[in-house]
């Protein structure tokens, strides 16, 4: 089964310095990061903000080249997780034929972004991923080091273990 997820974001990873990709589904709040590589992160940060450039770069020119073939795309989905390694498959539709095209999960949320289509993760991807996290139980732990954080030496004194 397939949930349908959105992209939330981009960040870095503070540990290995490489983008990461956040997904999340609107029913579960659940988020997958994706590790992707600094050009991919690119092309995805360029259409989240809008940002045109003056020559079209890669995912553009796929773009342009579906629309001047007739072809739609219709979803991309992250299909698998083997190894740590995403797999993910760009679902087309020519003439009422439906091909599916093998893809990076970098390059296939690039271009779901440029032809704006739905973006799915297979629930096993989901379930297999030790990185899925809810994210309800992360802003609990993240508002518990905040508060951490905020006490003073004098605060700490005061609670026993």
């Amino acid at each position: 089964m397939e949930v349908e997820m959105k992209i939330r974001g981009l960040m870095i990873d503070p540990v290995t310095n490489m983008p990461i990709v956040l997904l999340k589904d609107q029913g579960t709040e659940a988020v997958l990061p994706i590790w992707v590589g600094v050009y991919e992160a690119n092309a995805i940060a360029l259409e989240i903000e809008k940002v045109t450039t003056p020559r079209p770069m890669t995912h553009d020119l796929l773009k342009n080249l579906l629309i001047g073939l007739e072809t739609t795309v219709r979803k991309v989905v992250v299909t698998e997780l083997r190894d740590d390694t995403f797999f993910a498959v760009i679902w087309l539709e020519r003439g009422g034929e439906m091909i599916s095209i093998d893809s990076r999960p970098s390059d296939a949320l690039a271009l779901a972004l440029r032809m704006d289509c739905p973006i799915f993760v297979e629930d096993e991807v989901l379930k297999n991923s030790k990185q899925a996290t809810n994210v309800s139980d992360r802003v609990s732990s993240d508002d518990l080091r905040k508060y951490l954080e905020s006490l003073g030496e004098d605060d700490l004194g005061r609670y026993k273990m």
